[in-house]
């Protein structure tokens, strides 16, 4: 999220605007890491930093704390800004857009809601929110609030619109922007010449890699379950990429089973993507059954930015099947379908590396022609500068 609003803070700026970035003044995974306060880019986009905005992921108390202690702030530099012409808000951290509606009720500007996830739908989905109770009634009751108060609402996908449509949303201020790749950052190397794979001694092993947050909206239990079945398959190297409160399931699979065809490591630098992320030979993209219009994996888009086919987990339909049956660009396999799993990773392994190729060219076509950074952020700019006319 924060590379995708720096990416269009530098898009505004580039066309004109001056543009102010609220953001924290500590790291979300480590808060021991600080950050200048204020921050110009070579853009010209002002980066100022919060206080007190980050205190670590160790307790869902001191993320609250935080949470507030970050939106207090902002609203306050928010409202006494000078010249607002418009404000952009998204969903992290929760209930942010409050303040984007009360700033631009208060300072009557246009206030854009960029949609990256849906709460409470997101924990009703996992189970850990009842529906009825007066939390999700009321967290459902702002977000009816915001959604009608904005002036634009950006959703990752037509299934994502057609939740916010039913929570309040008015389709004629809404827009479908789906994320985007770094993609002039994802440039990887032929695979013989891959430092990741030497590193980590991957040989001639076709990687299925998942790479990216594990959590329980992307679950990974039906691939581990295949990988148990595959161990003695040496054709396969099961490769996982990334943190998150799922990655500890990984690991207990692998040292349970003692399985030397998984690979857990932690996330790569950005520096280090294109090879990471051009290690894999196949990419798993996992959607909970009951996430598709809640959460939007993006991890698809680096995937195919770097021609690799995908191996979706999840339900149909989704943004991830639609893509993947429009380009013909990888698999489906369900939730709890091990066997379907191991039959269809087999068939990965026994497919000619041609047909493989023929995929990820297919996929890395459909980013450069209809997904790309560029016509992305071209796109979300203009309909945020249609507010402001």
């Amino acid at each position: 999220m924060g590379q995708h609003f720096g990416d269009v803070a530098r898009e505004l700026a580039g066309r004109g605007y001056t543009v102010r970035v609220l953001t924290s003044a500590r790291g979300y995974d480590d808060p021991t890491v600080v950050y200048p306060r204020r921050e110009r880019t070579p853009e010209g986009v002002e980066v100022r930093r919060m206080r007190l905005s980050s205190l670590g992921k160790q307790s869902i108390v001191r993320r609250l704390v935080a949470s507030l202690a970050f939106m207090v702030q902002a609203l306050v530099v928010a409202l006494s800004s000078r010249a607002l012409a418009g404000v952009v808000v998204s969903t992290s951290p929760p209930l942010v857009g409050v303040i984007g509606t009360i700033v631009g009720f208060v300072r009557r500007v246009p206030v854009t809601y960029w949609v990256m996830d849906l709460n409470p739908d997101q924990l009703i989905a996992l189970g850990k929110l009842s529906p009825r109770s007066v939390i999700a009634r009321s967290l459902e009751m702002v977000n009816r609030v915001i959604l009608r108060s904005s002036s634009l609402v950006v959703a990752l996908d037509e299934f994502m619109a057609a939740r916010l449509a039913r929570t309040g949303a008015r389709p004629e201020r809404m827009q479908i922007i789906p994320p985007w790749p770094p993609t002039e950052r994802l440039q990887p190397p032929p695979r013989a010449q891959n430092s990741f794979r030497a590193a980590h001694g991957i040989r001639d092993e076709l990687v299925v890699m998942y790479s990216g947050n594990h959590t329980p909206t992307n679950p990974l239990t039906t691939l581990l379950e295949a990988a148990a079945r595959l161990r003695e398959d040496t054709r396969l190297r099961f490769v996982f990429v990334g943190g998150g409160a799922g990655k500890a399931e990984v690991e207990r699979f692998r040292d349970g089973y003692g399985l030397v065809n998984v690979l857990s490591l932690p996330y790569q630098p950005l520096s280090a993507l294109s090879d990471s992320l051009g290690a894999g030979d196949v990419h798993v993209v996992s959607l909970g059954d009951r996430m598709a219009g809640i959460v939007h994996p993006s991890k698809v888009y680096g995937a195919m930015a770097v021609g690799r086919p995908i191996l979706y987990l999840g339900p149909r339909p989704s943004h991830v099947s639609r893509l993947i049956e429009t380009f013909g660009i990888g698999w489906h396999v369900s939730h709890g379908d091990v066997e379907g799993a191991v039959r269809t990773l087999r068939a990965i392994a026994g497919s000619s590396a041609d047909d493989r190729q023929a995929m990820g060219d297919r996929a890395r076509a459909a980013i450069e022609h209809e997904f790309s950074a560029a016509t992305l952020r071209a796109r979300l700019c203009a309909a945020i500068e249609e507010t402001m006319i």
